[in-house]
């Protein structure tokens, strides 16, 4: 799976999202990680040019409610509804909602397992062969827990 890890808006923390950048690559899969401080254009654009199948986001600098929603709009109106969005870092358990509403299919906290994020996305990788809504435009009934 190719898949894009992105940290949006100002936050500079980027040590987490550099470590799951080399967890999914350690398990097989092709990874590109954009830098800090990218824009929800930037990230769009960065998704359509690279034809990738998933977006992780880090956010740490609590703007995580504005900037990712924003993300999803944009590739929803980019027609990338079948990306999958997964998000990590600083996201109070009350944002959660939110962020799934918007079309996220996960949300990682401080301490998760890699194992955890690995297994969300052979669960992806399964649903996408059975034809089952995944992406940020599909059906919002699913998400991983």
């Amino acid at each position: 799976m190719r898949i894009v890890i992105a940290k949006p808006g100002l936050d500079g923390h980027d040590r987490g999202a550099k470590v799951i950048t080399r967890i999914l690559r350690d398990a097989g899969h092709e990874v590109i990680y954009t830098g800090i401080r990218k824009t929800p254009e930037e990230i769009t654009r960065i998704m359509i040019d690279e034809d990738a199948h998933a977006l992780g986001l880090s956010s740490l600098s609590g703007a995580h409610q504005v900037l990712i929603p924003k993300i999803c709009e944009k590739l929803k109106s980019s027609n990338m509804h079948d990306v999958v969005v997964f998000a990590g870092g600083i996201i109070p358990e009350h944002d959660h909602q939110i962020l799934f509403d918007s079309g996220v299919r996960a949300i990682f906290g401080p301490g998760t397992h890699s194992n955890t994020i690995t297994e969300f996305l052979s669960e992806v990788e399964n649903r996408k062969l059975n034809k089952m809504p995944t992406g940020v435009g599909e059906d919002l009934g699913w998400r991983w827990c």
